[in-house]
């Protein structure tokens, strides 16, 4: 296997151009060694992109957030941008692995590498997610939710690198969060994770709901189902009640006939209630 280290985004694409389906991009490398060392995976090539400097960056300019695709899931566990404008993928940084995992896991390689399970894809659904692709054909930019392919896997071709992830942050009387569910209660995939923002008009009445999950066979996604079922509810500064689109989430998030996928059903509809309890809390407190 060789192991081509490159240290601009120019040499990283004429190494994929080079190598196509053979070559294989290698970041934090928490996914693919583990991959190469059972097995899973043999690549004639690794293409190390840790040096790429201009991956690494993050901003807010215009009001949207960029993100490179190198940038850690410890950054973005800590960063005070992060943890203001998109509250719900610093939550989701946060839950995936232990803080040595987040420290050298990538966002780029979490989004590219697509698990059914990963926690910060419902959190970027939620968030509009914009990726820029780039090869040396020319550029592309996509929505997360046409990235995916909905089995798990991406529409990524072989000679393109995701060069950064473009998000909406959080506009007036709007509030996010992430919560997930695992076999364990730390440092486990997620059985299901739901990644929930809402947003609440002067008269207290829900304006606009965006519901991602992950957890299943099914890519992360966004279920439309239980966002249109919220859209009118009344928040009146009680406990709130989703049960219809709990429901709604339940069924789309887990339709298969299996256990596992009834446990998801059983738990989805109070997770819903229990995200949008703390969004409507939120919204409230600052309105006051």
């Amino acid at each position: 296997m060789r192991f081509c280290r490159v240290s601009s985004v120019a040499e990283a694409v004429d190494e994929l151009s080079r190598w196509g389906t053979e070559g294989c991009v290698l970041a934090g490398g928490t996914d693919v060694m583990p991959q190469y060392l059972r097995g899973e995976r043999a690549p004639a090539a690794l293409i190390d992109i840790g040096g790429i400097d201009g991956l690494r960056g993050m901003s807010e300019v215009g009001g949207v957030t960029n993100i490179g695709a190198s940038v850690t899931l410890r950054r973005l566990a800590t960063s005070s941008l992060i943890a203001l404008q998109h509250p719900a993928l610093a939550q989701a940084a946060t839950a995936v692995g232990a803080w040595q995992t987040q420290t050298v896991a990538t966002l780029g390689g979490n989004v590219c590498g697509a698990a059914t399970t990963a926690d910060t894809l419902p959190a970027l659904l939620i968030s509009d997610a914009q990726l820029a692709l780039v090869s040396k054909s020319g550029r592309r930019r996509l929505g997360l939710d046409e990235f995916l392919d909905g089995t798990g896997g991406t529409v990524l071709r072989p000679t393109e690198l995701l060069r950064s992830i473009q998000i909406e942050p959080l506009g007036g009387r709007s509030a996010e969060g992430y919560l997930k569910v695992g076999r364990r209660s730390a440092m486990d995939l997620a059985v299901v994770g739901l990644a929930l923002r809402l947003s609440v008009a002067p008269n207290g009445m829900v304006s606009q709901a965006k519901v991602a999950a992950c957890g299943g066979s099914q890519s992360p996604h966004r279920v439309q189902a239980a966002e249109a079922a919220m859209l009118g509810t009344q928040l009146n500064g009680g406990p709130v009640n989703f049960d219809e689109a709990g429901e709604e989430l339940a069924q789309a998030a887990a339709p298969e006939r299996t256990e596992i996928a009834q446990y998801r059903r059983r738990v989805l509809p109070g997770l819903l209630n229990r995200l949008a309890q703390r969004c409507a809390d939120k919204i409230i407190e600052a309105g006051e």
